[in-house]
């Protein structure tokens, strides 16, 4: 029986902390990627590819204010459009290298459906671009009007609207690349955002939450697992104290009880737990977060016991299946 997994890399597995962002920086990042997404084809699973913008989108909109008075600036939703296509065909060029040859490979644009009165624009989220320190981040917002937030400890970011995903356009193309065998690269940044004015789509400035997006692709795919690749090797309840302990398998049920709880903070694992659990409560068989070395091994696991690997949230009955 043939499998389908979609797999959600972050913008920052891209443009690693602490690298400039350059094209050469990303492109090796990308080859790295490629490796585990090759093994999962090679294990049997058709893949779809989501990936996250936000460094690049946010750098670029750098680029855009600071050359408005030669070229247009584009509108932020634009700039989402730009960065799937550069940073898509970077991951399919990657993949091309490591296994094109046995497996072909389709970058795809995607608008991503998005509701014009969702509360959200209302309280932007999303970080995007690079970080800052206070007072740069505070000077910024005067100066620009943007909205920034502190960032997960690591420094001050631009903050923008980030709305619920709530389907995607291209579902119907998605789905024929698919079964024709193609591993399909798409839903970059998100998606491009866009929304029903009158009986027309329309673009609206936001970035949605890549792994939201990936969550909402799977269920609409009816895929077996999704995967979100991550810089650590698990969910950890009680992160960076003396209490802290891995999860290695989890149901929904206890995720979301971690969740209400404040475990998984907005700015790093929160979104990451809640796409997990919204995929398994919405049909989905397993959820898997952890490193891209390890997610073969994780997403092919039966041992709840064993701590090497990384988390997978499931289902109630399928965890007491597991355990028993």
């Amino acid at each position: 029986m043939t499998r389908t997994a979609v797999v959600a890399l972050g913008g920052n597995a891209l443009a690693a902390e602490g690298q400039q962002g350059t094209y050469d920086e990303q492109r090796a990042n990308a080859a790295a990627m490629a490796v585990p997404i090759c093994a999962l084809l090679d294990a049997g699973w058709r893949v779809v590819v989501v990936h996250g913008n936000g460094p690049q989108v946010g750098n670029l909109a750098i680029q855009q204010e600071r050359g408005r008075g030669d070229v247009p600036e584009m509108p932020l939703f634009s700039l989402g459009a730009m960065t799937e296509g550069q940073l898509g065909s970077l991951i399919a060029i990657a993949l091309y290298k490591v296994c094109g040859r046995r497996h072909p490979i389709a970058a795809l644009l995607s608008h991503v459906i998005v509701e014009l009165d969702d509360p959200a624009f209302d309280r932007p989220t999303k970080p995007i671009g690079p970080f800052f320190s206070k007072d740069a981040a505070t000077r910024l917002a005067r100066e620009r009007g943007w909205d920034v937030t502190e960032d997960s400890g690591r420094g001050f970011r631009r903050v923008v609207a980030s709305p619920e995903p709530k389907g995607f356009v291209e579902i119907d193309a998605i789905r024929c690349l698919l079964d024709a065998g193609h591993v399909v690269v798409t839903g970059g940044g998100g998606g491009i955002p866009v929304g029903r004015r009158g009986q027309d789509w329309d673009g609206v400035d936001a970035v949605i939450d890549k792994d939201y997006a990936a969550a909402e692709l799977a269920h609409q795919l009816q895929a077996e697992a999704l995967v979100l690749v991550t810089g650590v090797h698990a969910v950890h309840l009680d992160f960076g104290k003396e209490t802290q302990r891995r999860l290695t398998w989890v149901d929904a049920v206890e995720a979301e009880r971690h969740l209400a709880a404040g475990q998984f903070p907005e700015g790093s694992m929160g979104p990451k737990v809640r796409a997990a659990t919204r995929f398994v409560r919405r049909g989905g068989q397993v959820s898997v977060i952890t490193t891209a070395q390890l997610v073969v091994a994780t997403l092919d696991s039966a041992d709840p016991a064993d701590e090497s690997l990384g988390t997978r949230i499931v289902t109630v009955k399928s965890r007491e299946g597991a355990i028993a």
